[in-house]
C-alpha cells in the first residue's frame, strides 16, 4: 500500500520548509558547477569524450574559487574581531590624557585655592637619535616665552612640562592664560633630524566608524584614530 508523505516533511526535504538552512554563496557555486559538469558529460561527443586532464582542471578551478570565498569569509570574521578589540581598547582610554601630534600648549589658572598658572604637558617624537635638541614656546604673536636646550636624545617619544613662566629666573612672571605654540629643532652631527611635536588632550569618548574606532578629543582637537596616540599620561 502506498504511504502518504506529510507535506511539511516533503517541503523541508525540497528546501521549502522553515527548517531549511540558508545556503552560502560557495555552496550555491559548487551546486551550479556540478550541474554544468553533469550536463557537459551527458551532452559530450561520444567520439571525443572529455579528457581526464580537462575535467581535473575544471574541478581545480571551482575548488580554487570556493577556497577564496571561504578565505574571504574568514578574513571578515577576523576583521570583525579586530575591530571589536580596538573598540574595547579605545573605550579604556576615556578620561585619560594622551599625547598626539600637535603643537599646542594650553595655560590656565592653577585653581581657586592655588596661585599661579598651570600648563598642559607636551612632547616630541624623534625619528632618529639627536645630539642637540632645542624646544621653543611662543605666543600667538611669535614672541618667545621659553626655550629648553635638552641636549642629546634617543629616538622615540619624550614628554615634558612647562611651569608657565617667562624665562628661567626665580623672578620670572607667569604668562597670560591662553594658547601657546611649541616648535622643535633637532640635529645629529649638524644634520636635521625629523621630529614631530606632540600636544596633550583628554579622551572624551569613542566613536565607531567604518575605518575603526576614533577618539573624541573635544572641539579643538577633533577626532583621531588609535594610531595617533604616542603616549598615555
Amino acid at each position: 500500500m502506498a504511504s502518504t508523505i506529510d507535506s511539511g516533511v516533503l517541503g523541508a526535504l525540497n528546501g521549502g520548509g522553515t527548517s531549511a538552512q540558508p545556503r552560502t554563496s560557495s555552496q550555491e557555486l559548487s551546486e551550479s558547477f556540478m550541474t554544468l559538469l553533469v550536463t557537459q558529460l551527458q551532452n559530450q561527443n561520444p567520439l571525443k569524450p572529455m579528457e581526464n586532464a580537462e575535467m581535473t582542471s575544471q574541478i581545480a578551478q571551482i575548488n580554487t574559487v570556493q577556497g577564496i570565498q571561504d578565505l574571504n569569509a574568514t578574513l571578515e570574521t577576523i576583521n570583525g574581531q579586530i575591530d571589536a578589540g580596538q573598540t574595547l581598547q579605545a573605550a579604556g582610554l576615556i578620561g585619560q590624557g594622551v599625547l598626539v601630534p600637535g603643537d599646542r600648549v594650553l595655560v590656565g589658572k592653577a585653581g581657586e585655592d592655588a596661585e599661579g598658572v598651570v600648563a598642559t604637558p607636551f612632547g616630541i617624537e624623534l625619528q632618529g637619535p639627536a645630539d642637540e635638541v632645542k624646544i621653543t614656546i611662543t605666543n600667538g604673536s611669535g614672541e618667545v616665552m621659553r626655550t629648553f636646550d635638552i641636549g642629546a636624545q634617543e629616538a622615540g617619544v619624550q614628554s615634558f612640562s612647562w611651569d608657565g613662566k617667562v624665562g628661567e629666573s626665580d623672578s620670572s612672571e607667569d604668562v597670560a592664560t591662553g594658547e601657546y605654540l611649541v616648535s622643535v629643532e633637532a640635529t645629529y652631527g649638524g644634520e636635521p633630524v625629523p621630529v614631530t611635536t606632540l600636544n596633550y588632550a583628554v579622551v572624551g569618548g569613542v566613536i565607531s566608524t567604518d575605518s575603526g574606532p576614533r577618539l573624541d578629543l573635544g572641539a579643538m582637537m577633533g577626532q583621531v584614530g588609535l594610531e595617533a596616540v604616542r603616549q598615555i599620561l
